[in-house]
């Protein structure tokens, strides 16, 4: 259930949404629960290495895929450009769902006690 709310950008505890009020910022607590989305420094690194995952996935595929279908002569210069567009919509368009995914990830890895999300 975490990971599904973390999925829709909601709060992976409450499933309170709205914790985006800038497409690149993220509140620091839950408005509804109060669990704290960046427990430590380590948190953003997670999240980062969600969002690569993802791009390097997809990179990946792309040029597997448009390097089959242009062979024996792929065009460098499209399949650049194609890379460099698969590489930068993807992280920005996933990003705040990386960072809510990364939170129900460490939400169910370490659990959590209410007092400790309070201090």
């Amino acid at each position: 259930m975490a990971v599904l709310r973390g999925l829709t950008r909601r709060c992976p505890r409450c499933g309170q949404d709205n914790l985006f009020p800038a497409w690149f910022r993220m509140v620091e607590r839950c408005p509804r629960c109060g669990l704290r989305f960046e427990r430590d420094e380590g948190s953003r690194l997670g999240s980062a290495m969600l969002n690569y995952g993802l791009v390097a996935v997809l990179l990946v595929v792309y040029l597997l895929v448009s390097v089959a279908l242009t062979l024996p002569e792929p065009p460098l210069v499209p399949l650049l450009i194609g890379a460099v567009a698969v590489v930068v919509i993807p992280a920005v368009l996933f990003f705040p769902f990386a960072k809510t995914l990364w939170s129900a990830v460490e939400l169910i890895l370490h659990g959590f006690r209410l007092d400790e999300d309070e201090r």
